[in-house]
């Protein structure tokens, strides 16, 4: 098993990274030292540069061997000279980024490569971006940075320019399945419908497949716009979708909250019930501002689920409206799709889809996501 195995459907990419690492380890041409790997969701990005950077630090055979001490530490967050800058808050500061191009500027303790992986590249703003740069355009001579983003535009193109580009394509759901079964134990039939229900998301499909709750709150997004045929439909169609995106935020962030604020406690010497001291209270504000801001993102990124979810039903619709011969995303929806694309033409399909695509660029510029998605579900009605 290497550590590329997880890449479901990236044979190109697995080739030149291969290659690049390759390279990295004879001395030979065909190594870069800034890359920007780009892809859709679920397309694996930052498992890419994660194995990517085990590939780099592998001193077994064949490279990115995923049995030596360099590929084992890396896949499993504890190399010393691999750092991966990551959010869960809505952008990455600037202070995190000139903290991660101090330790850029070290050479490698145990391995080969100093290697800096920046998630979701795309969360910085100019500012932070500009304090990237120079790290990008000279580092030194045993430091790779990797950046992943969706799109090349997503960061300046002073950024782009300097840095070798990798795009990565969606997974055939076939592959994904093949995935979740091979990797986690996962019923062949299950896997399948969830790879496709997910549109090849590999974390998605695991979540729909695993997790019953994951799985139950996307049926009944489903069946909430199957169901819209008045404003009043409308208005509860939006309200129950807003709330299952809250459960579901708070069931992927439950209990993190406490911990960190016990760990705090425990690192400042307080007791569990111990009145905080006025000198400490600005370390427990600051964990607090934290904690909305990623429970800010955890919710945005439901709402961006259940919404992509719904632009995949309607897109089904219209395969069937078209007769395009198309697999459909949601087979256990089905029936209910053929009832929708009796009861509209194509252009009244097309033009929802456009309303799903506004509430989510409504919902990212900050836009109440209740108005949004209200106004969207109006446009549903059939």
């Amino acid at each position: 098993m290497t550590v590329f195995d997880d890449l479901a459907g990236q044979e190109a990419a697995i080739e030149v990274l291969t290659r690049a690492a390759t390279a990295a380890r004879t001395g030979s041409a065909g190594m870069t030292h800034s890359w920007l790997i780009t892809g859709p969701p679920g397309s694996g990005r930052s498992t890419a540069a994660k194995a990517f950077a085990a590939a780099l630090q592998c001193t077994g055979e064949p490279v990115g061997c995923g049995e030596c001490s360099g590929c084992r530490t890396v896949m499993s967050d504890s190399h010393p000279d691999v750092e991966i800058l990551a959010t869960e808050a809505t952008t990455i500061t600037v202070a995190s980024v000139r903290e991660l191009v101090s330790h850029a500027q070290s050479t490698p303790t145990v391995g080969a490569w100093r290697v800096m992986i920046i998630k979701e590249a795309d969360r910085m703003v100019e500012r932070t971006t500009n304090v990237l740069l120079k790290a990008i355009e000279e580092p030194p001579p045993r430091t790779v940075w990797i950046l992943c983003t969706p799109s090349p535009s997503d960061v300046l193109t002073t950024i782009r320019s300097r840095c070798r580009g990798l795009n990565l394509v969606i997974p055939a759901a076939e592959k994904v399945a093949d995935l979740l079964v091979r990797r986690d134990g996962i019923d062949p039939d299950a896997a399948l419908i969830a790879a496709k229900a997910a549109q090849s998301h590999v974390g998605a499909a695991k979540a729909l497949a695993k997790d019953p709750g994951a799985g139950e709150r996307r049926r009944e997004n489903l069946r909430g716009a199957y169901g819209i045929r008045t404003a009043g439909h409308a208005a509860l169609a939006a309200q129950a979708l807003i709330d299952r995106s809250k459960v579901q935020a708070e069931a992927e962030g439950e209990n993190r909250a406490d911990r960190e604020i016990a760990e705090l406690r425990r690192t400042l010497g307080l007791a569990p019930d111990e009145t905080i001291p006025p000198a400490m209270r600005s370390h427990f504000k600051q964990l607090e501002s934290e904690h909305k801001k990623r429970e800010t993102r955890r919710i945005r990124d439901a709402h961006d689920r259940a919404l992509i979810d719904l632009l995949s039903l309607y897109r089904d619709v219209l395969v069937v409206q078209l007769e395009a011969g198309t697999d459909l995303v949601n087979v256990d929806f089905e029936k209910e799709i053929e009832d929708i694309a009796g009861s509209m033409t194509a252009d009244k399909t097309i033009a929802i889809m456009d309303e799903i695509s506004l509430a989510r660029e409504r919902i990212g510029a900050n836009v109440a996501p209740l108005l949004a998605i209200e106004a969207m579900m109006m446009a549903m009605r059939r």
